[in-house]
C-alpha cells in the first residue's frame, strides 16, 4: 500500500530551499536506482553526483533550457548508460528509465523533490564537454535535481479509458 501511495503522490519538484541534502540520502536514492529492473541483469547505468559549490554544476546550466532548475538544485545526479555493459538500446534505455524512477520514488519517499531533467539530452555533446566525460563509453540518459522542496507539486492525468487501446 506504501508503495501505491507514494507512486500516486509523487510529483515532478522544480523549486527547492537552501538546505543540504545529506549524503546518506543520496546514497540511499541512488542505490534504489541500482535495484531497477534491466534486461539480463546487466544493469548498465552509471551515475555522476554533482553537490552544491561543484563548479561542473554550474556548467551543466549552460547545457539546457532549464537552467534555473539546475541552478536551484542541491544535487544533481546524471545518469549514463554504459556503452560496453549494453546488451540491447532500447531495452537498456527503458532500464534506465526504471532506474530514474526507482530515484524519483526514493526521493519522494525520503521527503525530498526531485524532477527528471530528460530535454538535457538534446546537449549530450556539451554535458559531456562540462563533466569531463568520454562520449565513447557513456551515453547521456537523464539529469535528476534533487533538494528539499520549496514548492507543492501538481499533476493530472488522463482518465484510464482514453488510455486504453480496448476496454478492460
Amino acid at each position: 500500500m506504501q508503495v501505491l501511495e507514494t507512486i500516486y503522490n509523487r510529483r515532478s519538484i522544480r523549486k527547492f530551499t537552501q538546505e543540504d541534502v545529506s549524503k546518506e540520502d543520496v546514497r540511499r536514492i541512488l542505490d534504489a536506482g541500482r535495484w531497477a529492473p534491466s534486461g539480463l541483469n546487466n544493469q548498465p547505468w552509471r551515475f555522476l553526483v554533482l553537490a552544491r559549490g561543484d563548479e561542473r554544476k554550474n556548467g551543466l546550466e549552460e547545457c539546457t533550457k532549464y537552467s534555473h532548475i539546475v541552478r536551484a538544485a542541491n544535487v544533481l545526479i546524471t545518469v549514463f548508460l554504459d556503452r560496453q555493459a549494453k546488451y540491447h538500446h532500447e531495452k537498456d534505455c527503458q532500464g534506465a528509465g526504471a532506474c530514474v524512477q526507482n530515484m524519483l520514488l526514493a526521493a519522494h519517499a525520503l521527503g525530498l523533490g526531485a524532477v527528471w531533467l530528460g530535454e538535457i539530452i538534446n546537449q549530450e555533446s556539451q554535458v559531456h564537454r562540462v563533466l569531463c566525460t568520454d562520449p565513447e563509453q557513456l551515453e547521456l540518459m537523464a539529469v535528476v535535481a534533487l533538494g528539499h522542496p520549496d514548492q507543492k507539486g501538481s499533476s493530472q492525468r488522463r482518465d484510464l479509458k482514453e488510455l486504453m487501446l480496448e476496454e478492460f
